[in-house]
C-alpha cells in the first residue's frame, strides 16, 4: 500500500482510474447528500479526484477536498471546471489540517482511514478533531473485516472504529455497506459506514 505522496502520485499516474476511483461517488455518500447530511462547510479528507467533494458542492455545500497527491488534485480541478461546480481543492496531508485555519460542519472519509497505520490513525483523528465544529459529523466508509482476502487496504473492525474515535467523538452508527472498486479487483467490497459525531 502506498504511504508517501509520491507513491500515491505514481498510482494515479499509472492509470486514468486508480482501483478505488470508479468515476462516480460511492452510493452511500450520494444518499447522504440527497438527504441533506453533507451541508454547510464540508471537508473531503483524502479526496482523490474529487467525486465526493463535487457531490457535496453540487448539493449546496461549501466543499473543500484535500489529498496528498498533486496528480489527483489536478484531475479534481479539471472535473470541477468541466462541470462548472464551485469548489476548493488543495494538495495537503489530511493528517495536518490545522494550517488552513478553517473548521467544518461535516467530514467525508471515503477510504482514507483504512489506508493508515495505527500511529497515523491517531494523528488523523486528532487532525479531524482540530477542524470539526462541535456537533459536526464525520461520515467514514472503510473496508470491513467481512471482506475476504488480503488484497487492498486493511480490513477494519467495528471496535477499531469506536476505539479510534473514543476521545472527543461518539460513534453513533455503523452499518454494513458496499464499496465500489475497479472491476479488475472484483467490482465491490464489504465496507462499514460509520456516523461519528464531534462531542467535545
Amino acid at each position: 500500500m502506498a504511504t508517501r505522496p509520491e507513491d500515491w502520485d505514481l498510482v494515479y499516474q499509472a492509470s486514468e482510474l486508480a482501483p478505488w476511483d470508479v468515476g462516480r461517488p460511492q452510493e452511500a455518500f450520494t444518499r447522504l447528500a440527497e438527504t441533506g447530511k453533507l451541508s454547510g462547510r464540508v471537508l473531503d479528507a483524502g479526496c482523490g479526484t474529487g467525486e465526493h467533494t463535487l457531490l457535496a458542492a453540487a448539493h449546496g455545500a461549501e466543499a473543500m477536498g484535500v489529498d496528498c497527491s498533486a496528480t489527483a488534485i489536478d484531475r479534481a480541478h479539471r472535473k470541477a471546471e468541466e462541470r462548472g461546480i464551485k469548489v476548493r481543492f488543495e494538495t495537503a496531508d489530511a493528517i495536518d489540517l490545522t494550517k488552513f485555519g478553517i473548521t467544518f460542519d461535516a467530514i467525508i472519509d471515503a477510504g482514507m482511514f483504512h489506508v493508515l497505520d495505527d500511529e497515523d490513525r491517531e494523528r488523523y483523528v486528532a487532525s479531524l478533531t482540530s477542524v470539526t465544529e462541535l456537533g459536526g459529523t464525520c461520515y467514514l466508509m472503510c473496508f470491513s473485516d467481512r471482506q475476504p482476502g488480503t488484497v487492498g487496504p486493511r480490513r477494519v473492525r467495528q471496535d477499531e472504529l469506536i476505539g479510534a474515535f473514543s476521545q472527543g467523538w461518539a460513534v453513533t452508527d455503523i452499518v454494513a455497506e458496499t464499496f465500489a472498486i475497479s472491476p479488475e479487483f472484483g467490482g465491490q467490497a464489504h465496507a462499514w459506514l460509520a456516523t461519528i459525531c464531534r462531542r467535545n
